[in-house]
């Protein structure tokens, strides 16, 4: 593991180039509330391993990035460099970890900063998600390289879904308001890619309704792209959750050794 500090080129371009350099950055400050009381989210164990190790080593899976920076909690960087430190990460691969703020977009937009200016593609991946596969995330950097501003990966939704009013009172019937197609909705996971100017931009202009990074793109007026995403991608928020990807990661360690 190691800081990164590389010189700067003399012009940045104004889209990511086929062979541009890509760093990823996992906001890693949250508490993760929802899986209960204890540790935070990113650091609960898989495998007995934490899941930030895991999704730090399927980003550094990819042979085309060179870069993570962890974000870590405001007051656990120290602890967060100990616990990577304590785990083998790909040696090809950089990792440095900065203090995160007080909300996600305030910790990616801290992690950006901490990105080398020779960067051009950017990946924002979250913690919760440890097992996404190294095809996806390079379906993401190929998309970027190509030109899109933003891309993200997603699923097709399996369910019928309801537009409803929202109870008052949890637990409330909910009156529906109507049923969009579901052909046309999408289920979108991360890691989410962007050119790093366009992303830089929207969070020194975008701070409402912000749901992820790629809403920060579509408020700039760019279009965001759609790649496959896959179903192992899914986030760890809940204790089923938890479940379902340690049944994954078994079956992964028995079929591949993974």
């Amino acid at each position: 593991m190691s800081d990164v500090s590389r010189p700067s080129p003399a012009d940045a371009p104004a889209h990511a180039a086929p062979g541009a350099r890509t760093a990823v950055v996992i906001p890693a400050a949250g508490r993760g509330v929802r899986l209960g009381p204890g540790a935070p989210k990113a650091l609960r164990t898989l495998g007995g391993t934490p899941m930030l190790v895991h999704a730090v080593r399927a980003m550094a899976a990819s042979r085309a990035v060179s870069l993570v920076v962890v974000v870590a909690p405001p007051d656990g960087a120290t602890e967060v460099k100990s616990l990577l430190a304590a785990h083998s990460l790909p040696e090809r691969t950089d990792v440095t970890v900065v203090p995160g703020g007080a909300s996600r977009q305030e910790s990616v937009r801290l992690g950006l900063d901490a990105l080398p200016p020779e960067y051009d593609v950017v990946l924002v991946h979250d913690a919760a998600r440890p097992l996404v596969p190294v095809d996806t995330v390079d379906s993401v950097i190929e998309a970027v390289r190509a030109g899109a501003p933003a891309v993200v990966p997603a699923l097709p939704l399996a369910d019928t879904v309801k537009e409803v009013e929202p109870a008052g009172t949890p637990g409330e019937p909910e009156p529906v308001l109507g049923t969009p197609e579901r052909a046309r909705l999408r289920a979108v996971q991360t890691p989410q890619g962007f050119d790093r100017a366009v992303l830089v931009r929207a969070h020194a202009t975008v701070t409402e309704n912000v749901t992820d990074d790629a809403s920060m793109v579509e408020q700039l007026g760019l279009t965001v792209v759609a790649v496959p995403g896959h179903e192992e991608a899914f986030k760890v928020t809940r204790p089923l959750d938890l479940v379902l990807a340690e049944a994954v990661l078994a079956r992964r360690r028995l079929n591949d050794g993974f």
